[in-house]
C-alpha cells in the first residue's frame, strides 16, 4: 500500500499510553497539531508551547472531524471529553516524535538529512529542486526543522515518494541526536561548523559534537555521510566513517566546485566536477555561499547517479527563499531582503553579495543585531567593519545595542554610517534618505524584525 497509516497497534506502542474509546479498526493517515489543518479522520496532537496550548482546541478539533486526539495526562481531567477517542500520554511533544518514528519506519524510500551552522535551508532547496526533476520527493517546508516541524514533515511522506529530504536544526545540545533517532537518515550532510547559536554551545567543538550526531545515526544504518572537506572541523571526520563522500572547493576527492566568476547582477557561475561528470551552471540566487550550497546538493545527487543534465536543470530552477538574500526590485534600485536571520558568517556572505552587484552605483546596508553570540557579541559585531569597508560607495544604517559597536568602529574609519536608537528613528531616516540607483541589503537576527524596514522602503517607492 502506498499510503502510510498508523493503526491501533501502533498507537498502543506509545510509551505509557492510555487509550480511551479508541476503535479497534482505526487507521490514521493524517496527523495535525493545528485545528486549521484538521481533515476528517485526523489525529490531533495537543501541543503545549510557551505562547499556546493545543488542549484549549480539543473540542474544535473534534468538531472539524478529528477521529481522535493525543492529550497530556496532566491536562486530561480538566478537558471533559470522556466520550471522545483519546490517547493519554505524559508528554505530547515526545509522543509526536514517537509517532513520526513509526511513520518513518514504514517509509520504503530514502531519508536524506541536512544540518549545519549555515546553508542548510539553501542546500535543502537545491537538492529538492534537483531530485524532483525525476523522482517524487518531499522536503522540509520553509525551515520547519525542530521537534515539531520535523515530525510534521515526516507525516507528509508516502510510499509513492522516493526521497524524504529533511532539514534538522538545533540551538541546544542533544537536539540533533533526538531528531536523528526519529528520522533514521540513510544519507546525512553537514554543511559547515560556524558560530550560529554559539551562546548555547560555548565553542565550535561543541557545535561539531552536536552536528556529528546526524553522521552517527546514518552510519549506524550503514548509510552514507557527506563531509565538507573545506571545513577544518569536519574534514578530520573523513577517517571515522566507512561510507564517506567529500565535497569542497579546495581539497575534496569526490565532488569539487570552483567559482568561475560572479556576473554583473551578482549571480555566481559555478563549475562542478565529480563522479566522472563535469558541468558549469549559473545559479539564479545570490551569493558565493549559494555556490557552496549548490555543490553540497550536487554531491548528493552525483552519488545517487543523477544525470548532469538533471542536476544543472534543477540548480537553475531553484527558487529564491523568502527573506534569504531575496531580490526585490523597486523603481529606484534593488532591495536584498536577508531578514530571516543573521550570524557573523551569513553577514559576511551578504556583504559579499552587495559588493559583487555592479549594476547599481550606490551600496547600502541596513543592519540589526545578531543574537545568541553570548559574551563574544560586541567583538563579533565590531569585526564586521573590515568587510563592509571593502564595498565601494558603501553607506550604513544600524540599529540595536550590539550594532552600536559596529557603528563606532566604522566611524573611526570615516565610513558614512548613521545609528538609530529606536525603530521610529530608523523609519524616519529611511523616509528622509534618497536611495536612487542603489542596492540595499537589509539584515538582522529574527527577533530584530528587520522585515518591517523592507516594507517601509518598498512603501516609500511603490
Amino acid at each position: 500500500m502506498k499510503q502510510i497509516f498508523l493503526n491501533r497497534g501502533d498507537l498502543q506502542d506509545l510509551p505509557g499510553v492510555e487509550l480511551q474509546n479508541v476503535p479497534v479498526a482505526i487507521e490514521i493517515t493524517k496527523i495535525s497539531t493545528d485545528t486549521r489543518t484538521i481533515e476528517k479522520g485526523s489525529l490531533f496532537v495537543a501541543i503545549e508551547g510557551d505562547n499556546f496550548d493545543g488542549h484549549k482546541f480539543i473540542n474544535e478539533a473534534f468538531k472539524k472531524g478529528a477521529a481522535l486526539a493525543i492529550v497530556s495526562k496532566q491536562k486530561y481531567a480538566s478537558l471533559k471529553i470522556s466520550k471522545a477517542a483519546i490517547l493519554i500520554v505524559d508528554d505530547t511533544i515526545s509522543a509526536l516524535g514517537q509517532l513520526a518514528a513509526m511513520w518513518r519506519n514504514k517509509f520504503t524510500g530514502s531519508v536524506i538529512c541536512i544540518t549545519g551552522s549555515n546553508g542548510k535551508t539553501g542546500t535543502k532547496e537545491f537538492l529538492y529542486s534537483i531530485l524532483k526533476e525525476k523522482y517524487p520527493a518531499v522536503a522540509t517546508a520553509k525551515n520547519y526543522n525542530n521537534f515539531i516541524g520535523v515530525p510534521m514533515t515526516v507525516f507528509r511522506v508516502s510510499n509513492e515518494d522516493r526521497f524524504l529530504i529533511l532539514e534538522l536544526g538545533t540551538n541546544h545540545s542533544g537536539e540533533i541526536a533526538y531528531l536523528s533517532e526519529i528520522v533514521k537518515p540513510d544519507l546525512a550532510l553537514v554543511t559547515n561548523i560556524g558560530n550560529a547559536h554559539i551562546e548555547y554551545f560555548g565553542s565550535r567543538k561543541e557545535i561539531l559534537k552536536e552536528k556529528k550526531a546526524v553522521f552517527d545515526a546514518a552510519a549506524e544504518r550503514g548509510g552514507k555521510v557527506f563531509i565538507n572537506a573545506d571545513d577544518k572541523y569536519l574534514k578530520p571526520l573523513e577517517k571515522i566513517y566507512q561510507d564517506v563522500v567529500t565535497f569542497g572547493s579546495k581539497s575534496s576527492r569526490d565532488a569539487s566546485g570552483k567559482l568561475r566568476r560572479v556576473d554583473k547582477h551578482g549571480f555566481p557561475v559555478l563549475n562542478i566536477e565529480g563522479f566522472n561528470k563535469s558541468f558549469e551552471v549559473t545559479l539564479p540566487v545570490y551569493g558565493k555561499t549559494s555556490g557552496l550550497n549548490a555543490l553540497a546538493a550536487a554531491a548528493i545527487a552525483l552519488s545517487l547517479g543523477i544525470s548532469k543534465q538533471d542536476i544543472v536543470h534543477g540548480l537553475k530552477n531553484v527558487q529564491a527563499l523568502q527573506q534569504r538574500l531575496e531580490a526585490k526590485k523597486f523603481s529606484k534600485g534593488l532591495i536584498i531582503d536577508d531578514t530571516y536571520n543573521a550570524s557573523p558568517e551569513s553577514m559576511l556572505a551578504a556583504f559579499d553579495v552587495v559588493k559583487n552587484i555592479k549594476s547599481y552605483k550606490n551600496k547600502w546596508v541596513i543592519l540589526g543585531d545578531m543574537f545568541e553570540l553570548g559574551d563574544a557579541a560586541p567583538k563579533m559585531h565590531q569585526s564586521l567593519a573590515a568587510s563592509i569597508m571593502k564595498i565601494p560607495n558603501i553607506r550604513v544604517l544600524t540599529i540595536g545595542e550590539n550594532m552600536r559597536h559596529l557603528f563606532k568602529e566604522l566611524k573611526r574609519y570615516y565610513v558614512p554610517v548613521w545609528h538609530s536608537t529606536s525603530r521610529a528613528m530608523l523609519l524616519e531616516t529611511i523616509q528622509e534618505t534618497d536611495f536612487s540607483d542603489s542596492v540595499i541589503l537589509i539584515k538582522g537576527s529574527r527577533g530584530t524584525r528587520m522585515e518591517e524596514f523592507v516594507a517601509a522602503l518598498q512603501g516609500k517607492y511603490k
